[in-house]
């Protein structure tokens, strides 16, 4: 399956200039191995940035992911080698492309200047061992080829999980420029590189590291611009605010799958629940056909809950209607993540954006924009106690909007905006068609 995406719509960023003087839009090729979500949202994104430019893309679907990784650069090479061939002025590729052998089956890529995004890295994913990790963990292990996402299935093949850590280093090895979503996903991955290259056998090259971080950089997946109003202030005007007695709107917005964390969320809605807190919970993003059976413990604890307090039950579905997920977010309180592994934290990110307070571990990619005050500690603590410090902020959080009216500090997010991630994208993309 592929995608080709052009745009021809007017802007004065994303021109480069003939001998003549004369402006033109650049063409550029964008490959997407495992178009998950929130790559959709990223190319997207993108090409929207830079209309003037001819986009071309070509993306795989998101599913069978050792297959995927391994086999994109033999799909790509033998059923769109005219695409791959035509004339293009750059080349941006996501991190999961087996770009290597890619080059090798279409050497004409070798010419072209090529950026690397790394979503995420093969280094920093949790392993999916049993389905309530005991803590959750600051640094995590590298998984297996199968693993490695978490749509994928487990597997202890130690063969696997070199094979997929090697390919992402073959793949930026290619690069001339390398860009990481945020410093963790920048950090995680060269520290598990660097465990990677001191345990190979022998006649591992010197300098890989110091070549790799020389043409590193953290560009973060911008957000559209409709996210954040003209007006700074203009979300807290507009949001919810739960007054005297009223009902304080949670919202959990992530994949329904291990790696997201939903033994650490059935903890904290044991401990809300048990406390007596008036509150509803939105279980919002992805699910698939097999999901972790925490969830089910989840609805049954939350139906009873509903049926104590006479409250309407939150909404529990995947909201494919970008309106009405928006609308939802920006009439909670509250976005909570539990996660294990969050390279950029887009789903969080949005919320925040549209007005909720975030509440998530202050571990992974969340303290490079989140306040202290807005994390709960994960750090060698038992499940229990994460969910503790997790219910402590909210029951002290909706006491105070409740009793002192106390209306919820703007937390800026707009550094994330397309307006203002446009110029150091641009910056990136002119800097590598330089001559």
């Amino acid at each position: 399956m592929s995608t080709n995406y052009s745009s021809t719509r007017s802007s004065k960023h994303s021109t480069t200039t003939t001998e003549a003087g004369k402006a033109t839009a650049r063409r550029i090729l964008l490959l997407s191995a495992y178009d998950a979500h929130s790559h959709q949202q990223w190319r997207h994104t993108l090409c929207d940035m830079f209309p003037d430019d001819h986009w071309t893309c070509l993306s795989l679907p998101p599913r069978h992911f050792a297959w995927r990784v391994r086999g994109n650069s033999l799909s790509w090479a033998f059923n769109h080698r005219q695409t791959l061939t035509d004339n293009y002025d750059l080349l941006i590729v996501t991190s999961l492309t087996d770009l290597s052998s890619l080059r090798g089956f279409v050497p004409e890529l070798t010419c072209l200047p090529t950026l690397v995004y790394f979503h995420e890295n093969q280094f920093g994913y949790p392993t999916n061992t049993p389905p309530s990790p005991p803590a959750h963990p600051a640094v995590t292990q590298a998984p297996d080829l199968t693993a490695g996402h978490p749509n994928a299935k487990q597997t202890n093949d130690q063969s696997n999980k070199v094979n997929a850590q090697v390919l992402s280093l073959y793949t930026a090895l290619c690069a001339d420029h390398i860009a990481f979503n945020s410093q963790w996903n920048q950090r995680s991955f060269f520290d598990g590189l660097e465990k990677l290259l001191t345990k190979l056998p022998d006649h591992v090259p010197d300098g890989l590291m110091q070549q790799l971080r020389a043409r590193s950089s953290v560009l973060a997946v911008p957000l559209p611009d409709r996210l954040f109003p003209e007006n700074a202030n203009q979300n807290n005007d507009t949001r919810h605010l739960p007054g005297k007695n009223d009902t304080l709107q949670i919202v959990w917005n992530h994949r329904h799958e291990y790696d997201k964390g939903p033994a650490l969320l059935l903890a904290i809605v044991q401990r809300l629940v048990s406390q007596g807190l008036s509150f509803r919970l939105h279980l919002l993003g992805q699910r698939f056909r097999n999901e972790p059976e925490e969830f089910s413990r989840i609805r049954t604890l939350l139906a009873q809950h509903y049926t104590e307090f006479d409250i309407a039950p939150g909404i529990d579905k995947w909201l494919p209607s970008r309106k009405e997920y928006e609308q939802t977010l920006t009439q909670s309180d509250i976005v909570l993540s539990t996660a294990l592994h969050d390279f950029q934290g887009l789903s969080i990110l949005e919320a925040m954006a549209l007005g909720c307070i975030p509440l998530a571990p202050a571990a992974l990619a969340y303290p490079e924009y989140i306040d202290a005050d807005y994390l709960y500690d994960v750090s060698g603590c038992a499940l229990s106690e994460q969910a503790a410090a997790a219910c402590e902020k909210i029951i002290t959080w909706h006491g105070q909007w409740q009793h002192l009216a106390v209306r919820p500090p703007a937390i800026d997010v707009s550094q994330f905006s397309t307006d203002v991630m446009r110029e150091p994208w641009a910056e990136v993309m002119t800097r590598l068609l330089a001559p």
